[in-house]
């Protein structure tokens, strides 16, 4: 069976770095991995260059270049016929790879493919399937959030977890992904215009444009601690995750900032901004 290519982008991302790299390359299936170093100054890219293994390269960028523009160059470097887009605070099994190609390559109408992403108290994460955003998801997800209401959470961009082996999504979780490098050319990789966050919800929604099927592999466990990157710089990630957000709108959903539905959108992700960058401040170190 075809081997996989794993693409790591990394930044700051401490010693889960290596723990990651460890867990991937016990994997039979991982043929080669590329750690793409958005100008690290942590340690941890000299910590990964102790490992030895044959399989692992490690390509520095020399300055952060974001996260589209370093998964594009892991992958325009790397030969495997399948792709892993991989975060390097998400911690596999020995067998995950093999698990998520063996599925994969058994529908040639899969596209892309994730997992059941959970957090290290083993909760759902809420990106690991998702409805494409629309300004009334965007709301009922906030609102659910705020008062816990069941109703509008079935209303808002999470989708449920099923039982059976794979459910098509919209789009699932940018902490794993892998798909068929065929496909990854075919729809010309990430947006490199999304410096940081729903650059995998535009890859989803581009790969199921181009006919293929998005699916999450309910069976198939991941854990993803969250956040070792952007600890050092949260306000930085919260301004980019609003404005990549925006840039979603306006590609996809053709929003103009000076429209009623441009206005509707500024107020909530600029509201939103602001009381997550409060709550940052005010959260007790």
């Amino acid at each position: 069976m075809a081997g996989v290519a794993v693409v790591i982008v990394a930044h700051d991302s401490g010693p889960l770095l290596v723990q990651c790299l460890t867990r991937v390359l016990a994997d039979a299936a991982c043929r080669e991995v590329f750690v793409v170093d958005n100008a690290s100054s942590d340690g941890s890219i000299e910590a990964v260059a102790q490992l030895a293994d044959p399989r692992l390269h490690i390509e520095r960028m020399g300055r952060n270049a974001g996260f589209a523009v370093a998964c594009n160059r892991g992958a325009a470097i790397s030969a495997s016929p399948w792709l892993l887009f991989l975060n390097p605070d998400a911690l596999v099994e020995p067998d995950t790879l093999t698990r998520l190609r063996d599925l994969a390559a058994r529908d040639t109408d899969i596209g892309l493919i994730g997992a059941d992403v959970r957090d290290p108290d083993g909760h759902p994460e809420a990106a690991a399937r998702r409805r494409d955003p629309t300004l009334m998801r965007l709301w009922a997800t906030q609102f659910a959030r705020v008062s816990s209401s069941t109703t509008w959470a079935a209303r808002g961009l999470e989708q449920p977890r099923r039982d059976e082996a794979l459910s098509g999504v919209d789009a699932c979780s940018g902490a794993l992904m892998l798909m068929p490098r065929s496909v990854f050319q075919q729809i010309g990789g990430f947006d490199e215009e999304f410096f940081l966050h729903a650059e995998d919800l535009d890859l989803c929604r581009r790969v199921r444009d181009a006919g293929r099927r998005v699916v999450v592999a309910n069976h198939v466990p991941v854990m993803h601690v969250q956040g070792t990157s952007s600890r050092s710089r949260p306000f930085f990630v919260l301004w980019h995750k609003h404005r990549s957000l925006w840039r979603y709108f306006a590609k996809h959903e053709r929003v103009r900032i000076w429209t009623p539905r441009g206005l509707v959108l500024l107020a909530m992700l600029g509201t939103r901004l602001v009381l997550l960058g409060l709550m940052r401040l005010l959260r007790p170190r």
